[in-house]
């Protein structure tokens, strides 16, 4: 509401209202001296005309304007706020419960001589507005202040005399929680093992606008500065949820945590309007017929091609950052017995039964086939690595030779038998290149996991040697190596980052590296961009991204 003083009307005026759109205009009388009561009074009476819903498009008869006037001076004589101007009357009309109504009895019997030109504009009305404006929206926004006064009221009391936790209490965020719980079984067992946090000063130093949600805490974030109606509260609670029941944070797999955030809410929000669950909040959300049906990779790819578009997308929590907050959403791999991952895909895959037999409706397509797939387990990155080697390392077939004789049978020991052997030629040509970022931002322990995990692949798969190059500020050949030396080998120094290119380029213009021999290249991505001419593929701890897409696999280490 913006406040402006007038002194071009001489009218003994307090003040007056001009709504034009939605912003709302307080123009009052510079002129005017009073005490702070009568002020309080007359400032108050102006915006319980807002909030009740006088301003109404089309209605600007002298009657009605009195009727509201005096409905509102009824109303404030019974809360007593400030003081009345000691020049309007003090004996009111009897207590006037409907604006309407009161309004149709002075049109039908007029209106009494000592309520005419009653008001604080003077000769002009106390509020004018236009066809545009949406009184609705001003109610509303009293009833949620209303709500929340007393929320506090209760809250304060039970905690001071009772010792009764604040968040027993209800508001309408738990409201729409319950509704999930009682009504709506696809996404109840999430929504039940979730805590609600209602504080602005956490929503505030968390940067949270509307909404977030932490799956490491299990708890769901709502800012009571906004205003929404439990519908409202539904569709969001129910967005947040979502999130954590499909995995999002975990099938980031080192894209742009934001954008990817966009990308999910594109999904999300098209089903459950789908659905019909709660109400789209009023103050928008992301939403855009035109990407209907499309997947979250789909449409984050779309993003990174139109940056333009989508870079000042607005998520619930804000237009920089996604609402999910978890920044390690591998926390739960040291965790004994049933992990959060495990439980957040029990949950959603049990809701999503219980709907089903119980005939709740239908649900669209796209989230019954990505909560179907949440059944089958990830593949682990070690085993994506073994099936990389199997594709380029085929077994070899061992030959029978009397050059080295086997262990003879003990009832025959007189009879010579040949022993099973390779040929040192094949041998020889069963080898792969190993590009190793060696500067200061590797971690160690992820890198010694890696290099187990080669040394073993590869050793099952009769690869005697690998070619191995390091790199840190200039690369290093250290020529072909035994593949359980290379970790004894490896020295992690520098202060981070790294360029792969000239090591890469070194390994392949080796003369004697084989020409179809692939390359494992290991790094944590915080490299210039760079091009690989032959078959490849990445090591990358979890989280972490290229700075270009990459042509071959990438394995994420946990």
């Amino acid at each position: 509401m913006h406040e402006s003083a007038r002194a071009d009307d001489p009218s003994p005026s307090w003040y007056s209202d001009r709504l034009h759109h939605q912003p709302v205009e307080l123009h009052y009388a510079p002129y005017r001296v009073a005490t702070p009561e009568h002020w309080a009074y007359v400032i108050a009476h102006c915006h319980l005309h807002l909030v009740f819903g006088h301003l109404v498009p089309g209605r600007k008869s002298p009657e009605w304007e009195i009727a509201c006037d005096l409905f509102v001076a009824c109303w404030m004589n019974d809360i007593v706020i400030g003081r009345p101007p000691d020049e309007y009357p003090v004996t009111l009309p009897r207590s006037v419960r409907d604006v309407d109504e009161f309004y149709r009895e002075l049109v039908r019997d007029g209106v009494r001589p000592e309520f005419e030109g009653y008001g604080f504009a003077g000769s002009r009305p106390d509020f004018e507005t236009s066809d545009r404006f949406e009184p609705k929206i001003w109610q509303e926004m009293f009833v949620e202040r209303i709500e929340k006064s007393a929320f506090e009221t209760l809250k304060s009391t039970a905690e001071k005399y009772h010792d009764v936790p604040a968040y027993s209490l209800s508001t309408r965020a738990r409201l729409a929680r319950d509704w999930f719980v009682n009504r709506f079984p696809m996404l109840g067992s999430l929504a039940a093992a979730f805590k609600i946090i209602e504080d602005e000063a956490i929503c505030t130093r968390l940067g949270i606008e509307v909404a977030a949600i932490s799956s490491m805490t299990k708890e769901i974030y709502f800012n009571p500065k906004v205003p929404m109606t439990e519908n409202e509260y539904r569709f969001v609670m129910a967005h947040e949820l979502l999130h954590v029941g499909l995995r999002h944070e975990v099938r980031q797999q080192g894209r742009d945590a934001y954008l990817w955030n966009v990308a999910c809410d594109y999904v999300i929000n098209h089903w459950l309007v789908e659905m019909n669950v709660g109400e789209m909040p009023r103050f928008g959300v992301l939403f855009d017929l035109t990407l209907k049906g499309m997947s979250a990779e789909a449409i984050y790819d779309l993003i990174v091609a139109n940056l333009r578009r989508f870079r000042r997308s607005r998520t619930f929590r804000n237009e920089k950052l996604g609402d999910i907050l978890d920044s390690n959403p591998d926390f739960w791999d040291y965790v004994e017995g049933r992990n959060l991952d495990q439980f957040y895909r029990d949950c959603l895959r049990n809701g999503l039964k219980y709907h089903e037999e119980s005939c709740r409706g239908l649900l669209p397509a796209g989230l019954v086939e990505e909560i179907r797939a949440l059944a089958l387990p990830p593949i682990p990155w070690d085993v994506e690595l073994g099936h990389w080697f199997d594709d380029h390392f085929e077994p070899l077939e061992k030959r029978r030779t009397y050059a080295r004789m086997s262990r003879r049978q003990s009832a025959t020991p007189d009879i010579p038998r040949p022993a099973l052997f390779v040929p040192q030629v094949l041998l020889d040509q069963r080898t792969f290149g190993v590009v190793l970022d060696t500067s200061g931002s590797m971690d160690r322990m992820l890198l010694g996991k890696a290099l187990g995990a080669i040394a073993s692949y590869a050793t099952a798969r009769d690869v005697p040697r690998v070619r191995v190059v390091f790199c840190d500020a200039m690369p290093y050949d250290a020529g072909f190596m035994d593949v359980n030396e290379i970790a004894a080998s490896v020295k992690v120094r520098g202060r981070g980052g790294t360029v792969l290119q000239p090591g890469i380029s070194m390994l392949e213009a080796a003369e004697d590296f084989p020409k179809d021999a692939p390359i494992l290249i290991i790094t944590d991505g915080a490299t210039d961009h760079f091009k690989v001419r032959r078959e490849h593929a990445f090591l990358m701890p979890q989280g972490r991204k290229l700075p270009f897409k990459p042509a071959g696999p990438v394995f994420w280490v946990r």
